[in-house]
């Protein structure tokens, strides 16, 4: 999928994310002020998330609680300064069971990362739409 966005669009962007994808990691990338968190929190409406959803900027990760019972991690790695720190709060244990991974500034844990988790790069345009592109 690419495609350009704007706010009204994101409970469709967030629907089609979530019904396109087999893996459950979800890796964000983008500038600062691009919109990840933005696209989580829809994705996480979409999946029913109980829970107030914000970014983990300072504790890493958050987690939340579906309507169904499921868990969905929220994942922040902007602060990390090197890979081990992901290692020392269990990453690996998050990444392979089955729930929902949120990643965003995944390329700060590059290494650690499952090779098949879905990307998503989002950048703004000119005329302050924004783009999507999953791989």
């Amino acid at each position: 999928m690419n495609k350009n966005y704007s706010l009204e669009d994101l409970h469709d962007i967030a629907k089609k994310i979530i019904s396109s994808v087999e893996n459950k990691t979800l890796l964000f990338y983008g500038e600062m002020g691009v919109g990840k968190t933005t696209l989580i929190k829809e994705i996480c409406n979409q999946l029913n998330v109980l829970d107030r959803i914000s970014s983990p900027t300072f504790s890493l990760v958050n987690e939340y609680q579906t309507s169904k019972n499921e868990k969905v991690f929220h994942f922040d790695f902007y602060r990390i300064a090197h890979e081990e720190e992901a290692l020392d709060m269990g990453i690996e244990d998050y990444l392979y069971d089955n729930n929902w991974c949120l990643i965003e500034w995944p390329e700060n844990i590059e290494n650690l990362l499952p090779l098949d988790a879905v990307q998503i790069h989002l950048s703004t345009l000119e005329n302050g739409t924004r783009n999507i592109q999953l791989k």
